[in-house]
Formats: C-alpha cells, structure tokens, sequence
C-alpha cells in the first residue's frame, strides 16, 4: 500500500487552498461530528477566542472562511476551538552540537488513513514551510527566521477548552522568529489536550515544552520529546508506544560524541524510532529534518526523500510504499 505527500506552493490562501479544503472536508466533518454536532463549541464562541489568542491569524481566517464557503460548520472546524480529542505518537530531537548546522530530526507516528498528506509553503504573515493538519494547521514546520518547531503528543488523557495544537504551532511560526518569543505562545494559548513541543531557532537555543489543558505549561532546557511528560500518567499508552524505550535511546544518541546528522537519520529510519505499527494507527509516516542555520527542511523514508527550502521549492507528488502489512485508504 502507499501514501502520497504533496508538496504545495501557494502564498496566499487561494484556489490551492481551496482545492485542499474540499478535497479534506467530508473526511474532516464526520470527524468533527462523531461526538455529534452540539459537542462543538459554537461559530460565534470559537471565533471570539481565535480573535482573543491569535488576533494576527483573524485576516487569514476569514479569507479560509470564504474560500471555504462561508458556512457555519466549516467555519467552526476552522477555529480548531475545542475539537474532538485526537492522539499521534512520534519522536523528536533538536540538534545543536553541530557549529553553523542547526536542526531538528523528527518522526510522525500516525495512522495513515488520517493522514493529510500536504506539504505546504506559505507566506500568511511569514514565509513557512510545514506539514499540514487541520487544513491550515502544521505538525511540524519552520519559518523565514530559522525558527522550528514540532509536536508529540504528551501521554495523557485530559481534555479541556483549548485549541487543536497544530493551529498552536502554525500561529507561533507566524508570529514568532526565536525560542524565547515562541515560548510565550505555547504559555499563553490553551491546548485541549497535553503535547511536547520541541523548538529550535537560527542561534541554536532549543527547549521542549510540557503544554497541558490542566496544568502550567512546563519549559525544559531539553531536546527530546516522545510520548511522555513528567512522569507516565497512562501507562497501557505507555507500553503501546514504546515512549520510554524511544525516550532513552534518543538519550543515549544525545550524549554519543560522534553522533552527527547522517547518523541520526539512519536511527530515525530504524528501530526503536522508527514505527510499522500501521494497524494500530502508530505507524511512521515520515521522517523530517529542519535546518534553522540554512533554512531549509527535508522528508525522509527508508528508500526515498524530499528537499526544500525557500529559494526553491518543487510542487511534487511524492509516493511512498508502506509495505503489504497494511491495507486501507491512505490519505484525505
């Protein structure tokens, strides 16, 4: 079976947007319903807070709004205010023992049938390149300034009034251009559910953050982040992800002296990093390194990869072989 990845280029929100948008929104809108339709927060409800917490992304809302067709649910889904509870793996490590070759080595862990599949460069507020979630979300990305960021998430079942994450994420690349101002976006924003967000900027200072829908954001001068925050709050989730065996292996690498960016890509493309758990929906569905010294990021898997950077970007359709173990619908 295969996946795809799209590699897209559009730097305003406009008919590529808009092609993404309808393509996703009937998987999107059975998901945002599954709870049923009362159990979303309300069109007016959800736009208050996103003018509240990210005033800068309310011009890039209404435009997606628009393109979307204005409608209620849609525009609803589109705050990212409060959606249902979702749950991804993943392994990350930023890098900054390497002079002038900053960067942040990640694994997504995901079911492939969820899977949107966009890489997308825009330029909203800033120029970012990053892969999608959401529509307008990001997973993990970087901006024109050098600074990256990525998710996990944090292990823990608590769910509250807050954002999807990765609207968290795409609206600090928009705003932000170093690890101290980014860190102050994660504190003040709420999360519905708990994740780790590891971020790196262009002069090397990389921290990860415990962010929670219950608890104070925790800032750690760390660069590892798995499935796990301070101690395990569940553990059957624990043991599925392997959160601990991925946590100290990441470790180990941390502290080898001769460990270096070639190397580190082969261990993210192996065991115990790298994931086929596919049928229990914790599968690796790439590999992405993001440069903050030249800017430029990269999508790896065992037998292929992509490059970009923002003096050139290629729209291309990538496709990638999961193997036999898996079948089903691979992408939105």
């Amino acid at each position: 079976m295969f996946l795809f990845l799209r590699s897209v280029k559009e730097l305003k929100p406009g008919e590529k947007w808009k092609r993404l948008f309808d393509k996703a929104w009937p998987y999107y809108r059975n998901w945002f319903l599954k709870e049923g339709y009362t159990a979303r927060k309300p069109y007016l409800t959800s736009r208050l807070k996103l003018e509240e917490y990210m005033p800068e992304l309310t011009p890039i809302y209404e435009q997606l709004m628009e393109l979307a067709g204005g409608g209620d649910l849609a525009a609803r889904f589109l705050s990212h205010w409060c959606p249902p509870p979702y749950m991804t793996a993943c392994s990350q490590l930023a890098w900054n023992k390497s002079p002038n070759n900053y960067f942040l080595i990640r694994n997504y862990d995901y079911s492939p049938k969820l899977f949107e599949g966009i890489q997308l460069y825009s330029n909203w507020n800033k120029k970012v390149i990053g892969i999608s979630d959401g529509i307008w979300g990001l997973l993990d990305g970087i901006n024109e300034d050098g600074l990256v960021i990525s998710l996990t998430f944090g292990g823990r079942r608590a769910v509250g009034e807050g954002f999807g994450i990765p609207l968290i994420l795409r609206y600090a690349l928009e705003t932000c251009s170093a690890t101290d101002e980014a860190i102050q976006v994660f504190k003040k924003t709420p999360s519905h559910m708990s994740y780790n967000i590891t971020i790196l900027d262009s002069a090397g200072k990389y921290v990860t953050l415990f962010v929670s829908p219950d608890k104070e954001t925790v800032v750690l001068d760390y660069p590892i982040g798995t499935n796990h925050q301070a101690v395990i709050d569940w553990e059957d989730y624990a043991v599925l992800t392997e959160t601990r065996e991925r946590l100290a292996f990441l470790e180990t690498c941390l502290h080898n002296p001769f460990e270096t960016k070639e190397t580190l890509l082969r261990k993210f493309l192996n065991r115990p990093l790298y994931s086929r758990k596919f049928e229990k929906s914790f599968g690796t569905l790439y590999t992405s390194i993001y440069n903050a010294t030249d800017k430029s990021c990269s999508v790896h898997w065992p037998e292929k990869s992509i490059h970009q950077n923002f003096k050139h970007f290629t729209e291309t359709k990538t496709e990638v072989s999961l193997g036999s173990r898996f079948s089903g619908k691979l992408t939105l």
